[in-house]
């Protein structure tokens, strides 16, 4: 049995899973579904289009499912999908898809703090902590388990890789590794992510090894060189393989 408080709105044709608490002054959108155990707290708009799974919790003024900010926007129906047991701070504010993706997606188990904002087609994977006031222009992605600091302004369509950590304040229009940190100014390579990866169980030996790669990645001037001395040089394990397909696959370039 859902909970909904009498100064709430919610559209006759939303779709409510069960044991959710819609609290005062919420507004949920036609064309909306959200699965079960959700805690909306006061002041949060879901907007047309959502897809919102179970266990999360929404704090005030959190706008989900926004008109996109991009002027070749003309209406068409596309979606914001959030997963489950995400938090969901005051302010925050995710925009809908565009005829470009269709959709833009959160994933599950995800902190996103106070005031940041997720623009339209944006990919935003699982476990991924993002600070305060910290933005991300459209179509950017970001792989699971990255840590993005406050007030942090990311360029439309950067990729962003798993367990980094990115320093506040940074700005970019780069792709950044995993596993790495970013800082400094301009937004550059500050290293490998050494207390991120031992938390999430990587051993001195791949650490170790992951270091190297980037040593020789960076060595080149031509990136492409680089990969080719990955390649000659160490164990390819499933990390480096990813190291190496990020780089390749990178349409602007990554940050140096």
């Amino acid at each position: 049995m859902n909970t909904i408080s009498p100064l709430a709105f919610v559209h006759p044709n939303a779709k409510l899973g069960d044991n959710n608490i819609i609290g005062p002054f919420c507004f949920i959108d036609d064309n909306t579904i959200l699965g079960d155990n959700n805690n909306l707290q006061n002041s949060v708009t879901i907007n047309f289009g959502a897809r919102i799974g179970s266990n999360n919790e929404i704090f005030p003024g959190a706008s989900i499912s926004t008109k996109p900010q991009d002027l070749k926007f003309k209406g068409e129906e596309t979606t914001c999908q959030v997963g489950d047991n995400n938090s969901i701070r005051e302010n925050v504010t995710i925009s809908r898809g565009t005829a470009s993706k269709g959709m833009t997606i959160v994933g599950n188990n995800n902190l996103l703090m106070e005031n940041m904002h997720i623009a339209h087609d944006c990919l935003v994977g699982n476990n991924c902590i993002i600070g305060n006031s910290t933005k991300f222009a459209g179509e950017v992605t970001i792989d699971d388990n990255a840590i993005i600091s406050a007030a942090v302004l990311t360029h439309q369509f950067c990729h962003i890789g798993s367990l980094v950590m990115i320093q506040g304040g940074c700005r970019f229009s780069q792709d950044i590794p995993p596993y790495i940190i970013a800082g400094k100014e301009p937004t550059r390579y500050a290293g490998v992510n050494l207390v991120g990866l031992r938390r999430y169980g990587f051993d001195n030996e791949l650490i170790s090894l992951i270091h190297e790669a980037y040593r020789l990645l960076y060595n080149k001037g031509v990136l492409a060189e680089g990969i080719e001395e990955i390649k000659r040089n160490l164990t390819i394990t499933p990390e480096i393989q990813y190291i190496i397909d990020f780089v390749s696959g990178s349409k602007r370039g990554i940050i140096r």
